[in-house]
């Protein structure tokens, strides 16, 4: 299932903007759970209920994502018309209403994911997938890269665009056109850290936040200290999925394209192990692959993750 991109959309950046902002998302009915943390905080889980039996996906956002984002709905979508169950974890702070402790969530939280997708497996009641995009499928390829025969109650996974090599990604991020994703970031993530600072006072250096223009500097204030690592640097080598793709035992997609804004093509990782099929489109963008005449469609991506998916399970009841 190769992708090939629409001839009205020639390059990375507008494969990554116009999916995102131009083209309707489908409507999605979701139903909604608080989940308290140990640490006395909460997320919130946003429900897809299909029917008994039937194939349950979990999805993690990207980077100030949510269940509103366009890939979030194209996928939970597709998953209601075959009558599936899915959920869309919100990491910390991204529900639309402030969390509660002294920290965020970050690409290396491998932790946290643990915690969610064991709680969401008892909701299965049939072949269990996870997927993430972007940060969500960093965090994701941690998880199963770490875990590895723990991680075997997940049936397969997929995840997109994820930022394999944060370093790389981030200094592509701070350069050129990119430099228009990290000021939409920033704008989100300031005010949050604002708000922050008002709950705990002293938690970081304001002044320093203020004065970030790049993530690099925006991680060497904020996520870094705020999550255990030493420094932007620390953070950036130490989460980055990249060192465990050789770990990892549960049938995997990794899909990245190659004009990726966010993580270009020339520092993709070519290692991986037997259970890992890496997906390197020559075109798709961050998170995009829009298909179709204008205005364009959002389809492609979740049949190419739900393909991999179902693609695995016919192969185990053949060889059963």
């Amino acid at each position: 299932m190769n992708y090939i991109a629409p001839f009205w959309l020639p390059s990375g950046h507008l494969q990554t903007i116009y999916p995102a902002t131009c083209i309707a998302k489908p409507d999605v009915r979701f139903r909604r759970e608080r989940w308290h943390t140990p640490d006395a905080d909460f997320i919130d889980v946003d429900f897809v209920d299909g029917q008994p039996g039937k194939p349950f996906v979990v999805l993690f956002h990207g980077l100030e994502g949510s269940s509103d984002s366009h890939y979030s709905r194209a996928l939970m979508a597709e998953i209601t018309r075959r009558g599936w169950s899915g959920a869309v974890p919100h990491f910390r702070g991204c529900s639309g209403e402030p969390n509660l402790a002294p920290r965020f969530y970050h690409s290396g939280d491998s932790g946290e994911l643990d915690w969610i997708i064991r709680r969401l497996h008892p909701h299965a009641s049939g072949k269990f997938y996870a997927c993430g995009v972007s940060l969500g499928g960093n965090v994701l390829l941690r998880w199963l890269g770490e875990s590895q025969h723990q991680a075997e109650f997940v049936d397969a996974a997929c995840a997109v665009s994820a930022p394999l090599d944060l370093a790389q990604g981030g200094n592509a991020l701070s350069r050129g056109l990119s430099r228009l994703y990290t000021r939409m970031f920033l704008q989100t993530l300031k005010p949050k850290c604002v708000a922050k600072l008002q709950q705990f006072p002293g938690l970081f250096d304001l002044d320093a936040l203020m004065a970030a223009q790049d993530l690099h500097a925006f991680d060497n204030v904020v996520t870094a200290p705020l999550h255990g690592y030493r420094d932007a640097d620390d953070y950036w080598d130490r989460a980055s999925a990249k060192h465990v793709l050789t770990d990892i035992t549960v049938p995997t997609l990794v899909l990245n394209a190659k004009n990726d804004p966010f993580m270009p093509g020339e520092y993709l990782p070519r290692k991986a192990s037997r259970q890992v099929v890496l997906d390197y489109p020559d075109e798709g963008g961050h998170v995009g692959f829009a298909t179709g005449r204008l205005p364009g469609s959002l389809d492609w991506l979740p049949l190419r993750m739900l393909k991999f998916l179902t693609a695995i399970e016919a192969t185990e009841m053949a060889e059963a």
